[in-house]
């Protein structure tokens, strides 16, 4: 099980019409994505989905759900 933070980022890619940038995720769940310091965690946070087999990073650094 995932943590509820981890939980609310999946839900936000899965709910997206196709591959997501970090900024667009901040965007859905409300974080400010004008300050960088903001944004970085989130994208740590996804990047650790995509180490642990939850989600696909594409090439363009676009953030999907696994096949």
């Amino acid at each position: 099980m995932l943590p509820p933070d981890y939980q609310r980022i999946l839900a936000a890619v899965r709910q997206a019409a196709g591959p997501v940038m970090a900024r667009q995720v901040g965007e859905m769940l409300g974080v400010d994505i004008s300050v960088r310091s903001k944004l970085e965690p989130l994208r740590g946070k996804l990047v650790r989905l995509v180490d642990r087999g939850w989600l696909r990073k594409l090439p363009d650094g676009r953030f999907t759900t696994r096949l």
